[in-house]
């Protein structure tokens, strides 16, 4: 059974989000170009929320730098043109991970921009600090001093922005089940009227 996608944010808000900073500079240690790492992070990123369950997974941190290492090795070896040192760092990993079925990969982009949508929902203050924490991994003490605020605001706009974005997708969640179930519901209701007006049919005179 699926773990529902608030549990999964949560997840990634709490035990990946923190890292992609040190994800970044890992590849950036190994000869990505700026706009490859940006690449690498949101592809990896998709397949992160298109996992139907995270819960057996034992250390965010760890789990983060191995898919990061599968896609960027994936996408060294499709590329058509590729730094050699590049695809040498990568395949060195010796990272094999299947591909993820295509409907999973869509599955996550599109719960990816619906984030993102999230994100650029917040409120002003709240969304500057969450990406520079959140996506960016500034520390506290550098966005305080960049913003001219104190790390305890630093620390509480970017837990509220997380909170905020939980909130909307336990709502989003809560109707779309309340949907799926008046569908449901409704389903059934046309079933009982289908098999009655049968029988009806077939009464003898």
């Amino acid at each position: 059974m699926s773990q529902s996608r608030r549990e999964i944010v949560a997840w990634v808000g709490a035990q990946v989000l923190p890292h992609e900073a040190d994800v970044r500079a890992w590849l950036r240690r190994k000869g990505a170009a700026p706009d490859e790492v940006d690449d690498v992070v949101q592809e990896t990123y998709c397949r992160l929320a298109a996992l139907p369950r995270v819960d057996h997974i034992a250390n965010g941190r760890a789990y983060f730098f191995q898919s990061a290492r599968n896609v960027a090795a994936e996408r060294a070896r499709r590329a058509r043109v590729v730094r050699l040192d590049w695809l040498t760092e990568i395949e060195l990993e010796r990272i094999v991970d299947s591909e993820p079925i295509a409907d999973r990969v869509l599955a996550g982009r599109q719960e990816l921009r619906r984030i993102e949508r999230l994100i650029e929902a917040l409120p002003e203050r709240c969304k500057e600090i969450f990406r520079l924490r959140r996506i960016q991994g500034i520390s506290q003490k550098e966005i305080a001093q960049r913003l001219n605020v104190t790390e305890n605001v630093v620390e509480t706009q970017a837990t509220r922005g997380l909170q905020l974005i939980l909130a909307a997708l336990a709502t989003s969640e809560a109707l779309s089940d309340e949907r799926t179930r008046e569908a449901s519901n409704e389903k059934r209701a046309n079933r009982r009227r289908d098999r009655r007006r049968g029988g009806a049919l077939g009464d003898p005179l």
